[in-house]
C-alpha cells in the first residue's frame, strides 16, 4: 500500500516548507550579509527534506506498513526523547541534555545504562569542544555556565 509513504512525505513537505521559511527569518549576522550565514545550514536540510519527500510520494515503497509494534512504540519514544533534548537545551545545557538523550536512546536500544550514559556523556563533551574551539560556535552550557572560560 503507497498510502502511507505518500502521506509522509506530503507531510515532510509541510515541515520542510515551515523550516525552509523559519530559516529565512533568522536575523543577518551583525557586520553585513555573509556568504554563509546562520540560514545557510537549515535551508540545506530544508532542501534536501523535501526532495526526500518528493521522492517519497512519487516512488514509494510498495511495501511499506507502519510498524504498530514494539518497533512503533520505540520510534514514538525516540520522537518524544528529541522533543524534550530540544526543550531542555537551554536551561540544562548542550552538554548534560545531549548525555541525556544519547544516553536514553542508546539504552533503548539495548545497551546497558552505564555504558549508554557515558556514551552519551562523552557525545556531549566532544561535540561542545568541537563546536566551541575549533568551530568558534558558541553552545550553551546551561547548569555548567560556571565552566566557561573567558
Amino acid at each position: 500500500m503507497t498510502y502511507n509513504d505518500r502521506t509522509f512525505g506530503i507531510l515532510m513537505i509541510v515541515l520542510a516548507v515551515a523550516y525552509g521559511w523559519g530559516a529565512t527569518q533568522l536575523p543577518a549576522p551583525f557586520g553585513g550579509s555573509e556568504a554563509v550565514g546562520p540560514e545557510t545550514f537549515p535551508l540545506l536540510l530544508s532542501v534536501v527534506l523535501g526532495l526526500s519527500s518528493l521522492y517519497m510520494i512519487v516512488r514509494p515503497d510498495p511495501d511499506n506498513a507502519w510498524p504498530w509494534s514494539r518497533t512503533g512504540i520505540e520510534l514514538v519514544v525516540a520522537v518524544v526523547i528529541l522533543v524534550l533534548y530540544a526543550a531542555l537545551l537551554e536551561p540544562l545545557g548542550f552538554i548534560l541534555s545531549t548525555t541525556l538523550a544519547v544516553g536514553t536512546l542508546c539504552w533503548r536500544m539495548g545497551s546497558a545504562p552505564v555504558r549508554a550514559y557515558l556514551t552519551g556523556a562523552a557525545s556531549g563533551v566532544v561535540v561542545f569542544l568541537v563546536f566551541n574551539f575549533a568551530l568558534d560556535l558558541a553552545l550553551p552550557l546551561g547548569v555548567l555556565s560556571f565552566l566557561e572560560v573567558s
